[in-house]
C-alpha cells in the first residue's frame, strides 16, 4: 500500500455542524473522525475541529470539520466559524421536535455566512432512539425538499449512516468542482491544496436531490 501523509491531498474542503446544543454533533464528529462515540461527552466550548481523508475518484480528499457549541452565547464567532466553508450538515435531534423547528434558523444564519453555492445535509441524528420519536421523517424530507438538501437521519452511537452523511457531502462538493475544472479545460489536479473552492449556485442545484436513509 502506497504511504500518503496526513498533510498530502488533493483537496482540502471545510465542513461545518451546525444545530441546537445536545443534538449529537460531536459525537458525529468523533464517529466519523475517529470512529469513537462517547455517552460522557460534554457541551463544546467554543469551536474544535478534526480532519479525516478519503479517496474519491482516485483523489484525496481531506475534510476539515469544525463543529461549535449550539449555545447562544457564543454567537460572537459566527462569521470566522463560517467562512470559507463548502458544506455543512444542519443537525437536529429526531426525539426533540423544538431541534427540528429551529433547523430554519440555522439554515437561514448558514446562507446569510456562507456562499451560496454551499452543500447542505440536514441530519435527524439518534434514530437509535426511534421508539421516542418526536420529529418525523416526513416532515423533514419535505422541508429538505422545500430547501433543496439533502437528508439523512442517523445514529452516532450505532454508527449508521454517519459516512454516508459526511461522504455524500464531500463527494457532492468533490463533483461539482471537477465539472467546473473540466468545463475550464484544466486538469482538476492543478488547484492549489487548501485553497477555498467556490462552485456555483446552479451547479450544486443541478446535481442536488434529498436523500433520505432512515432505518
Amino acid at each position: 500500500m502506497t504511504y500518503r501523509a496526513d498533510d498530502d491531498y488533493d483537496y482540502l474542503f471545510k465542513v461545518v455542524l451546525v444545530g441546537d446544543s445536545g443534538v449529537g454533533k460531536s459525537n458525529l464528529l468523533s464517529r466519523f473522525t475517529r470512529n469513537e462515540f462517547s455517552n460522557e461527552s460534554k457541551a463544546t466550548i467554543g469551536v474544535e475541529f478534526a480532519t479525516r481523508s478519503i479517496r474519491i475518484d482516485g483523489k484525496v480528499v481531506k475534510a476539515q470539520i469544525w463543529d461549535t457549541a449550539g449555545q447562544e452565547r457564543y454567537r460572537a464567532i459566527t462569521s470566522a466559524y463560517y467562512r470559507g466553508a463548502v458544506g455543512a450538515l444542519v443537525v437536529y435531534d429526531i426525539t426533540r421536535n423544538v431541534t427540528f423547528e429551529n433547523v430554519e434558523r440555522w439554515l437561514k444564519e448558514l446562507r446569510d455566512h456562507t456562499d451560496t453555492s454551499i452543500v447542505i445535509m440536514l441530519v435527524g441524528n439518534k434514530a437509535d432512539v426511534r421508539h421516542l420519536r418526536a420529529a418525523t421523517t416526513e416532515d423533514a424530507t419535505a422541508f429538505a425538499e422545500r430547501e433543496n438538501t439533502f437528508f439523512m437521519e442517523t445514529s452516532a452511537l450505532e454508527s449508521t449512516n454517519v459516512e454516508a452523511a459526511f461522504n455524500e457531502v464531500l463527494t457532492q462538493i468533490y463533483q461539482v468542482v471537477s465539472r467546473k475544472a473540466l468545463e475550464a479545460g484544466n486538469d482538476s489536479t492543478s488547484l492549489p491544496k487548501g485553497q477555498t473552492i467556490n462552485v456555483g449556485k446552479d451547479d450544486v442545484s443541478a446535481i442536488k436531490k434529498v436523500r433520505c436513509c432512515s432505518t
